[in-house]
């Protein structure tokens, strides 16, 4: 037996011994939830640990043990956990009332912050998801062009349905299982910030009608995508007659408090949005053109409207906390603060990867981080980190930004920084307005002895 194999135990031991709770839930649900969980990036080998309640920049697992938190309930917590404003407004709504089945006054304030926020979304509709959202954004773009096609880029997830989720993850050439290969046919995929594959695709193909991308780029920002690319999208696609679709649902409300197309002033034709809008509830939107959106109302041709029901459409609990939370992001505070917190946290990763010696670079735009392993480019200085983002290693190569990490390496590093008092999905982790100094404190020493423990186990 190797001695990397018998070393990768040590830190799994420590694990198990540490989460024993964790592991007896876990064993319960493996029997219930394919491989025990409820969400494919929740899955940790031997188990994830289990939180029991969460506030701020933290949460207790069932052991008791405190964690700073980098997930921020992957991206929906703008303002952290259990913000008082919000719990307010939900606790309020609750003793009201929960599901009326009816039009209620709420949708129409969580709608205008909304469009306060984006200007580009003229009419809208509430959804309960990303997904929904992004599935809508196409059926309102094949009506409304009338061609069946889209076109999206490689490693951008769009929701885990049928029509998008094709290239969203590695091997990028295979075909995802379960999906009808008629549909593969629909969908054109190119590279991401090549706007002259872009122009391409639209000059020889007229039956794309629509174009959809993550504007900071796929993957929370893995390759990303900045300014100058975006707008120069912004003007193939109009000269091509083809709607642009930003997929904010993970940008919405956290680069600034108009998403990315308020930072980068550019108007898409449509925006879906999740996460963020509802406060932390589950909900969605999509939102833009007032002309796209005359294909979902009632009239006197009932073949051309889009059907669209939703039991939970607009539920004044998730209406109540989306209105919460965009009411304190729309002052720009929540996201200078996100901003700065993972600007300084990369800083200082970098600083501690060079007086480590160690080949990993921290990098990411806005609230994000990214930490690239075996890594031999240039090391990144303080002047290359700006308010708005960082160094791109490698110029942005997606092939090798892009690359899938070591399995064993990648539940190692989970399970040590666990164990260190960090929560992070992986190699990779964003900010909110909860986190502060002290978390960026916490995390640098986490990482610190995270890496001690992996170079004892030769993982790094």
């Amino acid at each position: 037996m190797s001695t990397t194999a018998t070393a990768t135990r040590t830190i799994a031991a420590r694990y198990v011994e540490t989460f024993g709770r964790s592991r007896r839930l876990y064993e319960r649900a493996a029997g219930m939830f394919p491989s025990g969980v409820t969400h494919d990036l929740r899955y940790l080998r031997p188990f994830p640990v289990y939180v029991e309640r969460a506030e701020g920049s933290r949460k207790w697992t069932v052991e008791g043990r405190e964690l700073v938190d980098w997930w921020c309930g992957h991206g929906a917590l703008m303002l952290g956990h259990s913000h008082p404003r919000v719990v307010t407004a939900v606790q309020e709504m609750m003793g009201r009332m929960t599901h009326p089945g009816a039009c209620h006054e709420l949708e129409l304030v969580w709608g205008d912050c909304v469009r306060r926020l984006k200007p580009s979304v003229e009419k809208m509709r509430f959804v309960n998801s990303g997904t929904e959202a992004t599935l809508m954004a196409l059926r309102l773009a094949r009506m409304f062009t009338g061609k069946p096609k889209v076109l999206k880029f490689r490693g951008h997830f769009h929701g885990w349905h049928d029509f998008l989720i094709q290239a969203a993850d590695p091997p990028y050439d295979a075909s995802v299982p379960g999906l009808d290969p008629e549909l593969l046919a629909s969908l054109v995929v190119v590279p991401p910030n090549d706007l002259a594959a872009v122009a391409d695709a639209l000059a020889r193909d007229r039956q794309i009608g629509c174009v959809i991308l993550e504007p900071t780029g796929g993957h929370y920002g893995q390759v990303p995508m900045r300014g100058k690319f975006l707008r120069e999208l912004r003007d193939v696609t109009a000269r091509h007659g083809v709607l642009l679709i930003f997929d904010e649902v993970i940008t919405g409300f956290r680069v600034h408090p108009g998403g990315a197309q308020g930072h980068y002033a550019i108007r898409p034709d449509l925006t879906t949005m999740a996460k963020i809008v509802a406060g932390g509830l589950p909900g969605g939107c999509l939102g833009g053109r007032a002309d796209v959106f005359e294909l979902l109302q009632f009239g006197d041709a009932p073949n051309r409207k889009m059907p669209h029901p939703g039991t939970f459409n607009a539920n004044p609990l998730s209406a109540a906390a989306g209105i919460a939370t965009l009411e304190t992001v729309a002052t720009g505070e929540p996201n200078r603060r996100a901003n700065e917190t993972a600007r300084q946290l990369r800083r200082r990763l970098n600083g501690l990867f060079a007086a480590e010696d160690l080949p990993w670079i921290a990098y990411g735009d806005f609230s994000t981080f990214k930490i690239l392993t075996n890594y031999t480019g240039p090391r990144p200085t303080d002047a290359d980190e700006t308010a708005e983002g960082s160094f791109v290693p490698y110029g942005g190569d997606f092939d090798r930004l892009d690359a899938k990490p070591d399995v064993k390496l990648k539940h190692a590093f989970r399970q040590a920084m666990l164990l260190s008092g960090v929560d992070l999905p992986g190699l990779a982790g964003m900010s909110n307005a909860a986190h502060t100094a002290e978390d960026v404190d916490e995390t640098i020493d986490a990482f610190r002895t995270t890496i001690g423990l992996l170079r004892e186990e030769r993982l790094c």
